[in-house]
């Protein structure tokens, strides 16, 4: 607020130095004298005398002559300025034609690398879907060579019962086909895992890339629009400079070209992979009902040879028994001649006991001492070889027991591995999968 505006109640106070005017100064002022002054020219201010004619005239001509100047150069200043603003706006209708003709060819670029990434992700999809198929079949089969692996196992152990003649290691043992098998499936499903995984990999890379070129495609859709008399334009002065991060064409096609390039190995590796997967799956439920059929057969002949060789058994069992009866009989009778021989010969003893006893010369060798004689030992000779043949009967007759024992045991092996094989293995293979179980259809 000004000093005057201020409401004064009373009267200022008075000042301690007494105001006083101040003293005058005096200024020297500058004149034209000399010998090279020049009295005419204009010294407004510091002289009163008139200006010449000839500088009036001077003066004059001088106007003249500036405006003159001004005039020609404001005239060929409009010239050039209207030259200038016609080449400028037509260069700058050049330059942005030639700008909007570049990104509409940038937009087809990106276009058709757009159209093939879509297509390469879509492809990828496709094959992706198509080995997840064959993984899933891959999952089925190892899940049916579960019942061919336990029925195999308890084959084993069932045949592990059978007793000491027959626990031999035949043809029908095939756990370690079916073993190998789901090592081999498991190595294809890890496989396909990891291809998958890769799949999907290239496929979210052509998916993020195809995404960056949808957005500068709409961003360079948008700059097409563009134009002088466009409502939405503003000044960006610091626009028109390059991004250290900016890629170069070669580059950014380069870029795209490695994604669709890496993408297609990818998917050409699917490929291969799925066709590998087929055959596999096809050979190995072939092998695996072939090794069925193989073994199923192996256990038919197996089980005609344990037949047969308990009928064979069971034949001689009876011939044997028939034997060791006919050999009972003949050890009776061989005891029954014995105890026949023993009477003639206490009879011929008892003869030659009471001639012993004849008085003095009636003591004689004659010819019925002799016959008596030959009698007992005649009778003795028979007696020793009836023993003897009786101890070769009784021989005989506890070998054909032995023989007996011996085949029965043989048959009652026979018949348990026949149980074995035939109601246990053979009842439990009847739950074999199908070819088509096996191949991963099922």
């Amino acid at each position: 607020m000004a000093q005057t505006d201020i409401l004064l109640t009373k009267e200022p106070a008075p000042q301690t130095v007494p105001a006083c005017q101040l003293p005058h100064k005096l200024y020297d002022v500058a004149r034209n004298t000399g010998a090279h002054t020049s009295s005419g020219l204009a010294t407004a201010g510091f002289r009163t005398a008139k200006y010449l004619v000839d500088e009036w005239f001077q003066n004059c001509y001088a106007r003249y002559h500036q405006a003159f100047a001004d005039l020609d150069q404001s005239e060929q200043q409009h010239h050039e300025s209207q030259q200038l603003a016609a080449e400028t706006e037509a260069l700058a209708q050049r330059t942005q034609q030639d700008s909007t003709k570049k990104v509409g060819e940038h937009l087809q670029d990106m276009h058709c690398w757009k159209s093939e990434l879509q297509r390469q992700v879509e492809e990828l999809v496709a094959e992706t879907d198509l080995l997840l198929a064959q993984k899933q079949r891959l999952e089925r089969t190892l899940d049916a060579t579960a019942v061919p692996f336990s029925i195999a196992t308890d084959n084993l152990q069932c045949r592990e019962r059978r007793q000491h003649p027959d626990l031999v290691r035949d043809c029908v043992e095939e756990a370690d086909l079916i073993r190998n098998i789901q090592e081999l499936l498991k190595r294809t499903m890890m496989q396909a895992v990891n291809q998958i995984r890769m799949n999907h990999k290239h496929k979210e890379t052509c998916e993020m890339d195809w995404s960056d070129k949808v957005e500068a495609c709409n961003i360079d859709e948008a700059c097409c629009r563009y134009h002088n008399q466009s409502t939405d334009l503003q000044f960006y002065p610091h626009s028109a400079k390059f991004e250290e991060s900016a890629s170069t064409p070669e580059t950014w096609a380069k870029f795209t070209q490695e994604n669709l390039y890496r993408a297609e190995r990818e998917r050409l590796a699917s490929v291969n992979l799925r066709k590998l997967i087929d055959c596999i799956l096809q050979d190995t439920s072939e092998d695996l009902r072939l090794q069925c059929d193989a073994v199923n057969l192996a256990f038919g002949r197996r089980c005609e040879e344990l037949d047969d060789a308990r009928h064979k058994l069971e034949h001689h069992l009876r011939k044997a028994l028939r034997e060791i009866m006919d050999q009972e009989h003949n050890v009776a009778a061989l005891k029954q001649a014995i105890r026949d021989k023993e009477a003639p010969l206490k009879v011929a003893q008892t003869r030659l006991y009471q001639r012993s006893h004849r008085p003095n010369v009636e003591l004689c060798r004659d010819a019925v001492q002799f016959r008596l004689v030959s009698e007992v030992e005649e009778l003795n000779l028979s007696l020793a070889a009836l023993r003897e043949k009786l101890l070769e009967a009784e021989q005989s007759l506890r070998n054909l027991e032995d023989t007996r024992m011996s085949l029965e045991k043989d048959i009652a092996v026979k018949t348990n591995s026949l149980f074995i094989d035939r109601q246990k293995c053979m009842a439990h293979r009847t739950r074999y999968p199908t070819v088509l179980q096996l191949a991963g259809y099922q």
